[in-house]
């Protein structure tokens, strides 16, 4: 399942933009490939990132893999229900598994990201 009102990097990452607001999260993809997620370290709140710039970590069973920020901006949301449940991003990456909220710095653009189709073509790639 790939929703189509969401833009992806080619790292398996989401963004939803709403105004000047960004939510970042994982891809179902990308959960699978990980297995299950076992821990996950975000950014600290006010923290400045760059787009593509590695911004945290998460941890499965088989894997340790970088977080990298789709959009640049401040960090002023982190979900912390992730530190006690990191299994959400298994279980619903596009909802309650969300990772954390960017506000958009001045100019920031999504216009490098994939659209869902793209994103479907890279991951039928395999």
């Amino acid at each position: 399942m790939v929703p189509q009102d969401l833009r992806y990097t080619k790292d398996h990452e989401w963004v939803r933009v709403e105004g000047d607001m960004a939510t970042v999260g994982i891809t179902e993809y990308a959960a699978e490939q990980l297995g299950d997620i076992v821990f996950v370290e975000l950014p600290e709140l006010g923290r400045t990132v760059t787009q593509f710039a590695a911004v945290g970590v998460i941890e499965s069973v088989k894997a340790v893999s970088d977080l990298f920020a789709p959009v640049g901006g401040e960090v002023v949301e982190s979900n912390l229900e992730l530190s006690t449940s990191p299994e959400l991003l298994n279980s619903d990456p596009f909802g309650k598994g969300w990772m954390l909220r960017i506000r958009l710095a001045a100019g920031a653009t999504v216009d490098g990201l994939l659209d869902a189709a793209a994103y479907e073509a890279l991951t039928a790639e395999g």
